[in-house]
């Protein structure tokens, strides 16, 4: 009789390496399937419109010169146009409701709320070592939110990525960090009593600011409990070096591809389900193609006022995005699992907060999913003068992720023909 073994349990104890087939033992024979997973990417200077909505709709819509390099795809994205967050303006300084669909953001008064990662991670975060990834690159904002509409710090680096999923410190270092997390824990003890001491002298009103606070700390509790239980553990094994993470702001597209590379390896490992990536172009100084060629002025040139010499350059560093993306989906889909690739288990959203950079407009969103098992190929065109709300879709993807969750934010229901 053989033995089932979870394999994620079996990685990480035996600190195997990546590349093994689904065997038996763990569970492929009885068909236990893989985890669902999401990757949020926000690309914050957009694209240019015309070249990336396609033409038609529905399954026999036209490629656009953008979609084109993601071709080998069509049968797993689906595009979408006619998509915004209604409220949800100021220009760049949307890039903090993307995920939240928080309302005006550029107000003073601009309070932000949960994020969609962080939705899904407050669900399924108990079943990986890391609950979340929060990616950046060069120095942007995050895109994550917590309960409380706090950003949550982003890695900066692929290589501070792979410190942190892969190499273990030694034993006294863990010992450590087990009772620094221990003391955390009696420090919310000790909030917690004063919490109940309070609730027998205050207001109903009060009261329930407290019971939100206690869920808060408790929930914090949770996760301290789990992180005790990881860090005993042992880290998986890669065959895969560290990165080598450029500092030139210009290496734009090499620090992109690190990036998607380990945001690939965690998924793999499944050290998490959940990454959001910000590729902070307008904190990129200049673009760097790496063959001797370099586009400087990212910001300024995405305002190119309909300079054609502008649009050009513009357009070079979209399409090398785009083929980054490509190369992305690549690689999910060539990892093999119980049930279809890593790609058909990991949802792909890729957009941005702006419809067009050029004049800071928030409406027409350009977005598509990949992967996650939907029922793609296809263009779903909404109405451009009245939009969808985007977070509708968003509905579709904590569905997608096993969530009981009818409501996001400004959603007024599903999208439909995704399923």
């Amino acid at each position: 009789m053989i033995m089932k073994t979870d394999r994620r349990t079996f990685l990480r104890a035996a600190g195997i390496s990546l590349g093994l087939p689904m065997l038996e033992s763990f569970g492929a024979a009885s068909g236990q399937p893989s985890p669902r997973r999401m990757i949020a990417i926000n690309q914050d200077l957009g694209f240019i419109p015309k070249l990336f909505f396609p033409n038609g709709e529905g399954r026999n819509y036209e490629l656009s010169s953008y979609l084109e390099k993601i071709a080998d795809h069509r049968d797993q994205f689906t595009v979408f146009s006619g998509l915004s967050h209604p409220g949800v303006d100021g220009g760049h300084r949307a890039d903090k409701s993307f995920l939240t669909a928080a309302p005006h953001p550029g107000r003073a008064s601009f309070r932000n709320t949960i994020s969609l990662d962080q939705l899904i991670a407050n669900e399924v975060g108990h079943e990986t070592r890391f609950r979340s990834f929060s990616l950046s690159i060069n120095d942007s904002r995050s895109l994550s939110y917590t309960q409380a509409g706090v950003e949550i710090p982003t890695i900066k680096s692929a290589s501070e990525l792979y410190k942190k999923m892969f190499l273990q410190g030694d034993e006294k270092a863990m010992r450590a960090q087990v009772e620094r997390l221990k003391r955390r824990g009696s420090i919310l003890d000790v909030v917690m009593g004063q919490s109940k001491d309070l609730n027998k002298r205050i207001t109903a009103t009060d009261r329930e600011r407290i019971d939100q606070y206690e869920t808060a700390v408790r929930s914090l509790e949770l996760r301290l409990s789990e992180a005790q239980a990881w860090e005993t553990l042992p880290k998986p094994k890669v065959d895969v070096e560290m990165p080598d993470y450029p500092s030139d702001k210009q290496q734009f597209f090499e620090m992109i591809r690190m990036m998607n590379d380990m945001s690939r390896l965690a998924l793999q490992t499944d050290s998490t389900r959940v990454i959001t990536l910000f590729l902070g172009s307008v904190r990129t100084p200049g673009v760097d193609f790496g063959d001797g060629r370099t586009i400087g002025g990212y910001h300024n040139i995405s305002h190119h006022g309909k300079d054609e010499a502008k649009l050009k350059q513009l357009a070079e560093i979209e399409i090398g995005q785009m083929e980054l993306l490509n190369e992305l989906l690549q690689g999910l889909n060539e990892v093999e699992e119980t049930n279809g690739t890593l790609l058909d288990n990991t949802m792909v959203l890729y957009g941005c907060h702006m419809g067009d950079a050029n004049i800071h407009n928030n409406k027409n969103l350009p977005v598509l999913l990949a992967g996650g098992g939907f029922k793609h190929g296809q263009h779903l065109a909404f109405n451009s003068d009245n939009n969808a709300p985007l977070a509708n879709l968003y509905v579709n993807m904590l569905e997608n992720m096993g969530l009981d969750q009818s409501k996001f934010a400004s959603s007024t229901g599903t999208l439909t023909g995704l399923s």
